[in-house]
Parts: structure tokens; C-alpha cells; sequence
């Protein structure tokens, strides 16, 4: 065989629009075609959210995890609000993100890359494109950034100029982010004054104040050592944005040219990912993320097969650029340990360099007694274990995990220290689709992953 005939096929030519020529999964049925080119070319017209060196800078970061040099947390709302949008909502999210990525950084020792599910997640792909009430039927709820959660005819319209409220609502989540990681927030002297009421008098939350009593000793120690403790990692915080790049008209209008490597990024956040239910390898989703440099991700569920996943990682990294590609497994708690090995070795065989993290939710959600949807903490906390023994059995890195929690006092998921049990769930259940960790669950979760970490080689 020549080294000619081995060569890869040359792609075919690539812009911003290119999806357009592929079949589109998941996509709102608009109604008004001259309203969303409107939309379209306003959005195009608008500053972009994030800068490619931004995006670069976390793609380096992510390179690192694929070498197991780091982990990566991934967390925050299943879906965000137009609704529930305040500055209190967004501190309170991102302290707890804090929190955990602290519990796993001085459990594990090794650095934790924060990427928020924030600042653009409006949008979610359902089961079924229509729902069915007492004989009638009205489009899915598909996320503010598409329509409302009532359901009405006019709420559940697909409206274009939703997808401006969510970039100008994006831009200020965004900002306030900056303004708490730059600004003192995430200072690490600040550690213990993360923690809040309703955490700080529970089990897990008492475990945490114990840990962040030994950072301070560790501080305190380095000062008097004469070691200064005024780098910018201990007063300030890198953190990144993503969201699924489910609406492919808002991805298409936010990407942009990169000024000083000539090539395209998604301005929309510094990650996008691509959804279970959009990853075709001939599809636009696809299409669309093979030709923007962001890091990327792609979620993996128990239907995949091995020669799929190689072929989607061929399509959107086939370059094999180490913090190109993450690949997150949802597999359920009871199908982890069969369907993930598989994969973990034909994409190792396959030589792609990719990050492996596991989103433990989103397989493990079921319809309570109750009639609320929900997730069980022992099961998450089973799917992570079965993640760590996947890797630990096939000999790659478990590279991070994908969650969604709030920083809120909710009863959405059943478990934890203070036992939220079935009939607790109606009491502060408040989101908009699904069941997310609370505070006290997820510092939880921190402290098993950090024993995780702790236990892989």
C-alpha cells in the first residue's frame, strides 16, 4: 500500500452555514422565516460573547486532563431561565461549583478545569417534538431560547426573538461571572465563607468546613514560610462557559472569524457539545462543530457502538489534537459497567486523544411514585464508581465529571446526608425540566469522586 493511498480523504469545504445542506435533529419548527433571518442577522452583527483566546486557553487546559495531568468539572443547570435570572441565583451557582472543584483539587491533587453549564443554556431537545394534553397538541417545550412552559398555543410558538433575549441574557451572566472570579469572590481565603446556611449545619457540609479549615492552615502556613501566597491562582478563578449547541442558527450567527489564526470560532461559549440525541456523523450538528476550533464535546449514551464513536471522533478530531474532544458517557448506573469499556478501548485504539467524562443524571432519571421526575444519589453515585472502574479496567484516564446542580435549596433528586426521600420532592422542586443535585448533595458527590480520584491507579 503507498503512504498516498493511506492519506486521509480531504474534507469537504467548510463555512458557518454548511449545516444548512444536512439533515437538522431537534430543530424548532419556526414559524416566521423572515423573522428569524431578522433575528439572525442582528445576532450576527452583535459583539461575540467569548474571545477565541479565551477558547484556546481552555482547550489548552483540557489537553492537560486527556494526559491525566488534571480532571474536569462540568456543572450547573439543566436548563436556565429567563424567568429566574439574578445576580443572587448566579453567585450562588457558581460558589457551589467552587466548592466542589475545591473539595476535588486538595482531595485529588490535581487541578480542576471549571466549565459551567451557564451563559447560553436555553435550549433542550426532547423525546417527542409535540405534546399531547386532554386532545390537544402543541409543540414541545424546547427551552426559553424556543418557546414557554405553559401550555398554550402562544407559549409554546416558537418566537425568534427569544434567541436575542438569551444572547443579551447570556452577555450579562457573563459579565457578573467575570466581575465574582476576577474580583475577590473565588478567592481561596474566602473558602469557608462559601459555604452556605443550609450546607454548612448539614453532615456534608460540616466534612467541607473541616477542609476548608485545613486550606486555611496551608495559607497561613505558606505566609509565615515567607512563600507568597498572592499568585493570581489563589485570589482569582478560571472559569469557562458551555451549552448544548442545540439551535443551529443562533451557533451559526455567533460564530466568528479569529482575527489572528484565521480560524472560525463559536462565540456563543468557550465549549459547545453536541447532545445524545443529535450525533449523527451525517448530520448538521456534526457538520456544523467539525469546523469551529472550540474544545468540543459530544454526549455518549448505551445505544453506542463502538465503530460509531470512532467514526464521530474521525469526524470532529481528525487531527487528534489532544483537548480537542470530550467525550461524556451517560450510561445509566445499571448499563455503565457492560457498554462503556467497549468504547473506552476502541477510541484508545483508534489513537484519539480524547478527555472521558462522565454525566451520571441524565441515565438514571426516572418518574417517582409521585408523579415528579427525579434521580436517586445512590445511583449517580453508582454510575460514577462504574465509570472510575471502566477506566481503571481498560487502563485510561477517568477525566471528569458533568452535572447539573444548583447552588438553591431544592428537593428534585432523592438521597444525600439529609435524606431527601419521595415525599420531600414537592417541596421545593423548581425546575423548568430536569431534577438537579442541591448544595448538600453535591458537595456529597465532590467528596465520593475526590475518593475516586483518590483510588485510580
Amino acid at each position: 500500500m503507498t503512504n498516498a493511498s493511506r492519506e486521509p480523504k480531504p474534507l469537504p469545504t467548510w463555512d458557518p452555514g454548511t449545516w444548512r445542506s444536512y439533515p437538522a435533529a431537534q430543530q424548532p419548527t419556526w414559524p416566521d422565516s423572515d423573522e428569524l433571518e431578522k433575528v439572525e442577522k442582528e445576532l450576527a452583527s452583535l459583539p461575540p460573547l467569548v474571545f477565541a483566546g479565551e477558547a484556546r486557553e481552555l482547550r489548552s487546559k483540557l489537553a492537560a486532563v486527556s494526559r491525566g495531568e488534571a480532571f474536569l468539572l462540568q456543572a450547573g443547570d439543566c436548563a436556565e431561565s429567563f424567568d429566574g435570572f439574578n445576580a443572587n441565583a448566579i453567585r450562588d451557582k457558581l460558589r457551589v461549583i467552587l466548592q466542589v472543584a475545591v473539595v476535588l483539587t486538595y482531595s485529588s491533587g490535581v487541578p480542576t478545569v471549571k466549565v459551567g453549564r451557564i451563559a447560553g443554556q436555553f435550549a433542550k431537545p426532547r423525546s417527542k417534538p409535540t405534546e399531547t394534553i386532554d386532545g390537544t397538541e402543541l409543540p414541545s417545550f424546547l427551552g426559553h431560547m424556543v418557546n414557554d412552559v405553559p401550555f398554550s398555543s402562544g407559549d409554546r410558538t416558537p418566537q425568534a426573538a427569544r434567541l436575542l433575549r438569551a444572547y443579551h441574557q447570556s452577555s450579562s451572566t457573563l459579565n457578573l461571572l467575570r466581575a465574582f472570579t476576577k474580583g475577590g469572590f473565588a478567592d481561596l481565603h474566602r473558602v469557608q465563607a462559601w459555604n452556605q446556611e443550609f450546607v454548612g449545619s448539614s453532615p456534608e457540609g460540616r466534612r467541607y468546613e473541616r477542609l476548608a479549615a485545613e486550606i486555611d492552615r496551608a495559607l497561613r502556613f505558606m505566609e509565615a514560610a515567607g512563600i507568597s501566597s498572592q499568585h493570581p491562582e489563589i485570589h482569582e478563578a478560571d472559569f469557562y462557559t458551555s451549552h448544548e449547541a442545540l439551535i443551529l442558527q443562533y451557533e451559526e450567527a455567533l460564530t466568528r472569524r479569529d482575527s489572528l489564526t484565521d480560524d472560525w470560532y463559536d462565540c456563543s461559549a468557550h465549549m459547545v457539545w453536541i447532545g445524545e440525541r443529535t450525533r449523527q456523523v451525517d448530520g448538521a450538528h456534526i457538520e456544523f462543530m467539525r469546523g469551529v476550533k472550540n474544545p468540543i464535546g459530544c454526549k455518549v449514551g448505551p445505544s453506542a457502538a463502538a465503530e460509531e464513536i470512532v467514526a464521530l471522533c474521525d469526524a470532529l478530531d481528525p487531527g487528534r489534537e489532544p483537548g480537542r474532544l470530550t467525550l461524556i458517557s451517560r450510561m445509566g448506573a445499571d448499563a455503565v459497567a457492560d457498554r462503556l469499556p467497549p468504547l473506552l478501548e476502541a477510541v484508545r485504539d483508534a489513537g484519539h486523544p480524547v478527555v472521558w467524562a462522565c454525566d451520571p443524571m441524565h441515565g438514571n432519571t426516572f418518574t417517582s411514585d409521585t408523579g415528579h421526575k427525579t434521580r436517586d444519589l445512590d445511583d449517580i453515585l453508582a454510575e460514577l464508581a462504574g465509570f472510575f472502574a471502566a477506566h481503571r479496567q481498560v487502563g485510561t484516564f477517568p477525566g471528569g465529571v458533568h452535572l447539573e446542580l444548583t447552588g438553591d435549596d431544592v428537593t428534585e433528586c432523592l438521597g444525600g446526608g439529609d435524606a431527601v426521600a419521595t415525599d420531600d420532592l414537592g417541596k421545593r422542586y423548581e425546575t423548568m425540566c430536569d431534577p438537579r443535585l442541591n448544595a448538600r448533595q453535591s458537595l456529597d458527590l465532590a467528596f465520593r469522586t475526590a475518593e475516586l480520584l483518590q483510588q485510580r491507579t
